[in-house]
């Protein structure tokens, strides 16, 4: 169950490596986590997985659960792992994500509902049936109770930026002269600003299962409440779908057309882009997994400087401050 990337009130850490950390092994995880299955267990590790290490542990009796490892180096992404636990188990009562079997906290694991299903890529998002079903488990997680934590990302982007400054971390061309432009467009989306309602912050196509009968969402590394329009501006801009699909996924999740709320989604989906620039700065810096954190960064800001220089920047300020 793979996945990337809170905005929580732990301190960071500034760069712990995971090069010499001891990972505990899935049997000690499970030796301390009951669930009913005392093994053996045989253990595959899955793909993904940029902040953790997450394994399918499969028993002789038919017992299959996921068994997650947490990285010491999140703490430098402001990942509260108390707090991702909460919201997780919160989602999972809301019926949206896999049910939480157990913690281990000194070994810093969870063991997880194993979902035996399709993990999905972001051509998968790029279909109308499909996009019906993203706004409707959305809408599902957006009606639950409150999560422990809120999620800001202009807050997000801020303590990002602060710790890539003091360590000395790559920072892209241009990236400190958008400074002006982000206060405005946190402006315009305080205007009409909805929620907040508790959110994922991070659906990725890879952070979203289909079983063939219905949707689950995984990794609540970013969960917190916010306002709904983000999710849907960074799932859009995270799948870089087209902008049709915003709209499209947009209005069905209202129930109507929305010129005001696309305009909305589109500006969070910038925001997205541009704080999560940041995120991969540090973990090009800091972690030990062997992916090209700096190019999957600048990907998206690149595309974030062409919405900040583009022409419908300044439409956009406008229409998500036009009353509906």
């Amino acid at each position: 169950m793979p996945s990337p990337r809170t905005a929580t009130a732990c301190q960071p850490d500034t760069g712990t490596s995971t090069a010499a950390y001891a990972w505990p092994s899935v049997d000690e995880v499970l030796a301390d986590v009951p669930i009913g299955d005392s093994g053996p267990f045989t253990a595959t590790k899955l793909p993904g997985g940029l902040t953790n290490r997450n394994y399918r542990a499969m028993s002789a009796g038919g017992t299959s659960v996921v068994v997650r490892l947490t990285s010491p180096q999140s703490g430098a992404l402001t990942i509260d792992r108390e707090m991702e636990f909460r919201n997780a188990s919160a989602a999972a009562a809301r019926g949206v994500a896999p049910a939480i079997l157990g913690r281990s906290q000194p070994l810093a694991a969870t063991v997880i509902e194993w979902i035996d299903g399709k993990t999905l890529e972001p051509v998968d998002l790029d279909d109308s049936n499909m996009i019906c079903r993203l706004a409707g488990i959305c809408r599902q997680l957006h009606q639950g109770a409150p999560f422990s934590t809120d999620f800001d990302m202009f807050e997000v982007q801020r303590r990002y930026l602060d710790l890539v400054l003091t360590q000395g971390y790559r920072l892209p061309a241009r990236y400190l002269d958008f400074a002006d432009q982000v206060d405005r467009v946190k402006l315009a989306l305080a205007a009409f600003a909805g929620g907040p309602v508790p959110c994922h912050n991070d659906l990725l196509a890879a952070n979203i299962l289909d079983d063939g009968e219905r949707l689950w969402l995984i990794d609540f590394e970013y969960s917190g409440n916010n306002d709904p329009f983000f999710e849907l501006g960074n799932l859009w801009s995270e799948a870089t779908l087209p902008l049709d699909r915003l709209e499209e996924l947009v209005t069905v999740y209202l129930g109507r057309h929305s010129a005001l709320q696309v305009a909305r989604a589109r500006l969070f989906g910038l925001m997205s882009k541009y704080g999560w620039t940041l995120w991969a700065s540090i973990q090009n810096a800091t972690s030990e997994v062997d992916f090209d954190f700096w190019s999957w960064g600048i990907e998206k800001y690149e595309r974030a400087v062409a919405e900040f220089d583009g022409p419908d920047f300044e439409r956009l300020l406008d229409a998500a401050q036009a009353p509906p």
